[in-house]
């Protein structure tokens, strides 16, 4: 939101009304970090005000959630493999390292994709990340439209009926603060059994 003001993307969602949802949401998906989540609320609440028709608005969403998936993992899957060795060789972080990464990512891509979507930041990369440790495409197409079907349901239903009760802004705030609390909580999923295992290996 730093480069976006809610003013503008509103401007934004009435001048171009599905399109707007569609590729805010798309271009997320893809790996670029822009607020696409925020669009497709904006677009669920101007159909609740009655400016843009709810299944339309649904169904876009779907529709780029899925597209900017899929362009993600086709990106992750011919390129991103060397590009995360080479970042990760520039941080210094040993290539076993990243490979046990990898397979841990592997090992629970299915979840990452799913979820993902309702996560701050993982769904932005889930879909590269997918690519990346080549997670077979028939898998990750299913996984991929489950999860954008349901978050797209959930997302634009709330803001179609719950935007009509409190304002914008507000319900904007609740949706990311969940998303961020969802991130903190796969942190904590990941990090905390590697600190046991590592006073374990090395007690005081």
């Amino acid at each position: 939101m730093e480069f976006f003001s809610l003013e503008q993307i509103q401007e934004l969602a009435r001048n171009y009304g599905y399109w707007a949802v569609f590729a805010g949401i798309a271009i997320e998906n893809t790996g670029i970090p822009i607020p696409g989540e925020t669009i497709t609320i904006v677009g669920g609440f101007l159909a609740g005000s009655g400016e843009l028709k709810y299944w339309l608005v649904l169904l876009t969403a779907i529709a780029g959630a899925v597209t900017g998936d899929n362009c993600g993992y086709w990106l992750g899957r011919i390129g991103g493999w060397n590009l995360l060795l080479k970042l990760s060789r520039f941080f210094r972080v040993p290539d076993e390292e990243v490979f046990k990464a990898k397979t841990k990512f592997a090992d629970n891509a299915a979840k990452a994709v799913f979820f993902g979507r309702f996560i701050t930041l993982l769904r932005i990369f889930a879909g590269p990340i997918a690519g990346i440790v080549e997670m077979p495409y028939p898998k990750f197409l299913f996984y991929n439209f489950m999860g954008a079907t349901i978050w797209g349901c959930i997302i634009i239903t709330l803001s179609y009926f719950v935007g009509r009760i409190i304002p914008l802004e507000q319900l904007i705030s609740i949706i990311a603060q969940f998303g961020v609390i969802a991130l903190l909580v796969v942190i904590g999923w990941i990090t905390i059994p590697l600190v046991i295992k590592s006073f374990q290996k090395n007690p005081s």
